[in-house]
């Protein structure tokens, strides 16, 4: 009886570690050009931002270092890249800033001339501001 149960325990582990996870679709990551990519797209959105006076003011006292990298952990994730966000929610991180639709919509513009500048295809442009759009209700007028 003891080789039975051995054999069956067996073949459940070697069933168990032989099924495949789904995959996970990294196509918009490999798109944007992987994090050295979506890096790029970010910091070129921050160097228009600064040039942006209809937003800039909302950047001034903000560490752009560490924005920098929790937008590129956003962005990486949202894209379906191997990444973690460890930042704050949208809602606590825009908490009191009283941003209205003209600014998202100033920094949106932002995002798309960066893309533009890495040649990132327009249906990656679009199905990335398509993942980032939810967020907008949690920025806005907060």
């Amino acid at each position: 009886m003891k080789p039975l149960i051995a054999a069956a325990l067996g073949l459940a582990l070697l069933w168990g570690c032989s099924a495949q996870q789904p995959a996970r679709d990294d196509s918009l990551y490999q798109a944007l050009g992987q994090r050295a990519g979506i890096q790029k797209i970010v910091e070129g959105m921050l160097l228009n931002i600064a040039r942006d006076p209809r937003i800039v003011e909302h950047f001034r006292k903000i560490d752009i270092a560490r924005l920098r990298d929790k937008l590129v952990e956003q962005f990486c994730v949202e894209a379906g890249g191997p990444c973690v966000y460890t930042g704050d929610s949208m809602a606590e991180s825009h908490k009191g800033q009283h941003l209205t639709r003209s600014d998202f919509n100033a920094l949106v513009e932002d995002l798309i001339k960066a893309m533009e500048a890495q040649n990132v295809p327009v249906p990656a442009q679009n199905r990335l501001l398509a993942r980032l759009a939810p967020m907008r209700g949690e920025v806005i007028e907060k």
